[in-house]
């Protein structure tokens, strides 16, 4: 199934010139260029399991924030590995490793998407804020985001006025759903 164990095959990191490690680290966070889906896959990931762990330990913070890192782990691998099975398939070739590390690094805004709401989750773990505002704080930051991957989508694709205003509402109106459900299913 893996073939070509080489480096060949693996892109080149895309950075600007001068560009130091903490921006390309603030641009991951956001998205990098037009990649804006996994950071937007991430964030909702990260909200959901925000939702549905928030009910089951409301004290712990420090537990939610463990399950919001492993669940997007599992899945930024479940999602890698699908998405090259699916294009190995589409594509007519065997699967290949230097493959795979392409679309892990394309696909890191799914994890580094979780880091936001988790620095919220942290701040009720170590007694900063109470436990439960720490996770209505972590649902805020990934609305926040949401509606600035919508801003993003909408200058890359240059959309007018009403292009923007759909962008962002469709991203926020996935996050508030994601919201809905904390505050009236799970409660």
């Amino acid at each position: 199934m893996f073939r070509g164990l080489g480096t060949d095959s693996v892109r080149p990191r895309m950075t600007a010139p001068g560009q130091t490690r903490i921006s390309r680290t603030a641009a991951h966070l956001v998205g990098v260029e037009g990649r804006i889906a996994s950071t937007v896959f991430g964030t909702i990931t990260a909200m959901a399991t925000v939702a549905a762990y928030g009910r089951a330990f409301p004290d712990s913070p420090w537990t939610v924030e463990e399950l919001v890192l492993s669940t997007a782990v599992v899945l930024w691998i479940a999602h890698v590995y699908t998405h090259g099975l699916s294009e190995s398939l589409s594509e007519g070739h065997p699967l290949r490793v230097g493959r795979v590390r392409t679309l892990a690094g394309r696909e890191a805004g799914i994890l580094l998407a979780v880091v936001p709401p988790s620095l919220a989750l942290l701040l009720g773990a170590v007694g900063v804020l109470d436990e439960t505002a720490s996770i209505w704080l972590a649902l805020a930051v990934g609305l926040g985001i949401l509606a600035y991957e919508g801003l993003r989508y909408s200058r890359i694709e240059s959309l007018g006025p009403r292009g923007t205003l759909l962008a962002v509402a469709l991203n926020t109106g996935i996050g508030l759903l994601v919201v809905l459900l904390k505050a009236v299913a799970l409660h």
